[in-house]
């Protein structure tokens, strides 16, 4: 971010968290990081796959969190892989995981690298005898397009933007775009359950996985094409958020729609939180399927959509490539005015179209958050999901123990609440984090504020993540948050499927010793 706009963005943080030191600090150049050299080195056959680089081994180092932001900021690469294996066919991968089993080198399978959990940090306190990120985007064609089932067989390696290329031909989409859409790929969307495009139905992109073909130290195996099937526990759920423990997701056929023709989009603002809380989960709870339905708190509402508004505002819009679908948005600003909503039409020429503005928002959002590490801010989002019937005690609790946080760690600061998603039986409170940081210990006080805010999570029914995944940093809640017999089950799952523990070691499951 540069000129004008980063200008702009460090005077609203300056009106906003007043007092704030927010002198902006550079990164070290690349080639001036002292990385230790590779312990390990690969066999002939696997050289021409694995890069010792400098710049490759540091861009394979960290993900996206703004603690690896931070950490990158700093320079502190302390967990750097010792190779970086690019493999370019699915028997590439058999080889690497052959060697590093034998060897005892541990694994860190890698998509676009766009965690925010630690999960592709080669961070381990086991005794390995090396590290290597297995780097998949090499993988990365549609394989093949079946148009009358309208799915298609995918290497896990693509990234988002070149596999909406290889489908537009075929006017199919597989109409799933998270934030990171464009530098993560479908692999790593399955690893880790991530949450797309949809705020309904198509959520969360286990919906659209027809079949998986993995490779692990034990064997490669793949699921049967079928549209649904009662013949026992999925093989695909087990490999769906497995976050690269069990095997590496090679391919998948994945689950098409047409692309979209008819659109309808509206704004709703409303006088007061619990109101516009109550118009969503009407609206959700209608079954009318809404492609975007966010809810945005007033703070939310006025630093990512530019709107003053008392209560909140809820972001409503509709597609589809079969009908129009304007009836469907009248029905629920219908819902909406029951609640005391007021739609906002940009035809009309009202306030403003906060829809424009919060799309906008949101894709900036993680370049204005780096922007602002450099100006010592701590900038950060966590998510969760709950039932409704739980979700004011949890906002409360939430809200408060993050304040709190704030308070004692930062001194000032701001919390925001927005709906990602929404389901008839509860929504995914999205919160972000603005306050102000001291240069030299962001990454710290963050991890204070975090630690505060996920013992409210639990401690008041949410889940410590909806589609962040577990990864690393998320270890500590995760192994409270799920029974201990599926604790128990996944463990004996990981044993024989990779004995030595290799695969990612330390997430999901603690490292084998």
């Amino acid at each position: 971010m540069r000129g004008e706009e980063r200008r702009e963005l460090v005077d609203r943080v300056a009106a906003l968290l007043p007092g704030s030191d927010l002198t902006r600090h550079e990164a070290p150049r690349p080639e001036s990081l002292d990385l230790p050299a590779p312990r390990v080195t690969p066999p002939a056959a696997l050289a021409g796959l694995c890069h010792a680089d400098h710049e490759e081994r540091a861009a394979h180092t960290h993900g996206k969190a703004y603690r690896d932001v931070v950490r990158n900021l700093h320079g502190e690469l302390r967990n750097v892989p010792d190779l970086v294996a690019r493999p370019r066919t699915e028997q590439d991968v058999a080889d690497v995981l052959d060697w590093c089993t034998r060897e005892g080198i541990a694994v860190v399978p890698y998509g676009g690298g766009s965690s925010v959990v630690g999960g592709v940090e080669p961070r381990f306190d086991g005794d390995y005898t090396g590290a290597v990120t297995l780097d998949l985007t090499a993988l990365d064609q549609v394989l093949e397009i079946d148009t009358v089932s309208r799915a298609a067989r995918v290497q896990a390696g693509t990234l988002g933007p070149h596999l909406e290329e290889q489908l537009r031909p075929y006017d199919v989409t597989l109409r799933h775009y998270p934030q990171s859409f464009e530098f993560s790929s479908l692999g790593g969307w399955l690893a880790t359950r991530a949450g797309g495009h949809y705020a309904t139905l198509y959520t969360h992109i286990d919906d659209l996985v027809e079949s998986m073909r993995t490779v692990g130290p034990t064997g490669a195996g793949e699921s049967r094409r079928l549209p649904g099937s009662g013949a026992g526990p999925s093989p695909d759920r087990m490999f769906l958020g497995s976050e690269g423990t069990l095997g590496v997701i090679t391919e998948a056929w994945m689950r098409l729609q047409r692309r979209p023709h008819w659109r309808a989009r509206c704004s709703v603002h409303f006088g007061d939180f619990a109101s516009a809380v109550a118009a969503t989960r009407d609206v959700v709870q209608a079954g009318l399927h809404p492609s975007n339905c966010r809810l945005l708190d007033a703070t939310e509402a006025l630093l990512n959509a530019g709107v003053s508004v008392g209560g909140g505002v809820l972001v409503l819009g509709f597609e589809s490539a079969d009908h129009p679908v304007e009836a469907a948005l009248s029905r629920a600003l219908t819902l909406c005015r029951e609640h005391g909503g007021r739609p906002v039409d940009r035809e009309h020429g009202e306030v403003g179209d906060a829809a424009t503005q919060w799309r906008s928002s949101f894709l900036r959002m993680p370049y204005l958050r780096d922007a602002l590490a450099q100006h010592s801010v701590v900038v950060e989002t966590f998510e969760t999901a709950c039932t409704w019937d739980r979700f004011a005690d949890l906002h409360a609790a939430v809200t408060t123990a993050a304040n709190e946080a704030i308070r004692q760690v930062c001194g000032t600061g701001v919390v925001t609440c927005r709906f990602t998603h929404v389901y008839p039986d509860g929504p995914a409170p999205y919160f972000g984090i603005y306050a102000s940081g001291r240069w030299g210990s962001t990454v710290t006080q963050w991890d204070e504020i975090k630690a505060a805010v996920s013992e409210a999570l639990i401690r008041h029914g949410g889940t410590i993540t909806h589609h962040h995944a577990v990864g690393r940093d998320h270890r500590p809640w995760y192994d409270r948050q799920r029974p201990d017999s599926f604790a128990t089950a996944l463990s004996a799952t990981k044993q024989a499927l990779d004995p030595a523990g290799i695969l990612n070691p330390g997430v999901l499951l603690p490292e084998k010793r």
